[in-house]
């Protein structure tokens, strides 16, 4: 498929550079049908800030393996460790202890260059507050991850602009991100999130700041990615949000106390139950 399917969204199957990097790009070296393991995996992950009485376990030794093609969703109350889990997945943050692996290569370890290069490659965030550059029009705060990574401007324009197809937002293509509305940005921001053909995304609290109806256009966005394979990890308050992921994970105190599989029905039916809950 081209339009419709994984070549628009996500990245080639077998790690090609078909308009943008795959699994080559974190070090990993394949071959067609070969299994590399988890997409995310951690080891005995912990960070903590402060010493002696102020010291706090942020995240304290928490063991993942996220499955490719996998929607994961990180539960929680406030201040549990759940956006510091997904820094450090994302490379936005070291660990204390432990290690954080990425497309079969461990990256708790790089250097700052070496890790940066790597995110701008093969991880993509979406951010509550959208993190968009405000003098920036939709179209080149998309564009802008495809550049720094090296694509020239006419393939992260022609990429800019499929994306923004795919979210709906073609016509908009031209808007500072003033002239848009909360989901409008949020769609922005997903669309610049996969511009590079990441690995996994990396979603914290996605749907906070928006109504429900832009919620339900973002829900639907991340259906469309899940059908097309992509990895993705979100952070949500929201058990109705979760509720539509593959998997659900809960933290406590910086540990990890439950896991489930929600494989009794299937992601599409209960995105169709939370439609008709809001309806």
């Amino acid at each position: 498929m081209t339009r419709d399917g994984q070549q628009v969204w996500g990245r080639p199957q077998h790690g090609g550079r078909e308009g943008g990097p795959g699994v080559q790009a974190v070090g990993a070296t394949s071959r067609p049908g070969e299994d590399l393991g988890p997409t995310l995996r951690t080891v005995g992950l912990t960070r903590t800030y402060g010493h002696d009485e102020s010291l706090v376990r942020a995240v304290d030794g928490v063991a993942l393996e996220v499955p490719a093609g996998q929607t994961l969703a990180v539960t929680g109350p406030s201040g549990c460790g759940k956006s510091t889990l997904l820094q450090l997945l994302g490379g936005l943050d070291r660990p204390t202890d432990g290690e954080v692996w990425l497309g079969g290569q461990r990256i708790d370890r790089l250097g700052e260059r070496a890790l940066a290069k790597l995110r701008r490659r093969a991880v993509g965030f979406v951010f509550q507050d959208y993190h968009l550059m405000h003098e920036l029009s939709a179209a080149q705060n998309v564009e802008l991850p495809a550049l720094l990574a090296g694509a020239s401007p006419r393939t992260a324009r022609h990429r800019a602009a499929e994306l923004l197809t795919r979210v709906g937002l073609a016509e908009r293509a031209r808007h500072l991100p003033a002239q848009l509305s909360g989901g409008q940005r949020q769609r922005v921001a997903i669309a610049r999130a996969l511009v590079n053909r990441p690995l996994v995304v990396l979603a914290d609290e996605p749907t906070g700041n928006l109504d429900s109806a832009a919620t339900l256009d973002i829900l639907r966005l991340f259906a469309e990615l899940r059908g097309a394979g992509q990895t993705l990890v979100m952070v949500t308050h929201d058990e109705r949000v979760a509720a539509t992921a593959d998997r659900v994970v809960a933290l406590r105190d910086g540990t990890l106390v439950d896991d489930t599989l929600l494989d009794g029905i299937g992601a599409g039916a209960r995105l169709g139950s939370l439609l008709s809950w809001e309806g």
